[in-house]
């Protein structure tokens, strides 16, 4: 190679090195974005999932018509794991608050937070339908 083209072949050579580094950064932000859909789908599953037990033995709709939202917050504690945070509001069928005290375990401190909706019925003697909205975030 002679001395003349040198310089040419630095030229390229630089090219081709932002060409590879432009490129890891295109298939990286795709990555990062598909991670955060995940966790945010595992964590509506979880809380679903955490509903559903509750609802299965009757006591979701028993805490809500008695009014007992601290056993709720609670019962929750112990169905979602340890590093997760919720915030459940109840509604009727009108769609108006039910739930007259905070039903939490802490602020959100994370952006991914995911949203369950879940409808609950009353095994009561008076028919009640509620609309169950809760939102679940990592706690970082």
């Amino acid at each position: 190679m002679k001395n003349q083209n040198k310089g040419q072949i630095r030229i390229i050579e630089a090219f081709l090195a932002v060409l590879i580094i432009f490129s890891s950064f295109a298939v990286s932000a795709n990555l990062t974005v598909t991670q955060n859909r995940t966790k945010r789908d595992d964590l509506s599953l979880i809380g679903l999932q955490a509903l559903i037990k509750l609802d299965s033995e009757g006591s979701l709709g028993k805490y809500i018509d008695d009014g007992n939202w601290t056993v709720l917050q609670h019962v929750l504690n112990l169905a979602l794991p340890a590093s997760v945070t919720f915030n459940l509001t109840v509604y009727n069928e009108q769609m108006q608050q039910v739930n007259t005290a905070v039903i939490s375990n802490g602020a959100f401190s994370s952006q991914d937070v995911a949203f369950v909706e879940y409808v609950c019925a009353s095994r009561s003697l008076i028919f009640h339908c509620y609309i169950i909205h809760l939102y679940l975030a990592v706690a970082t």
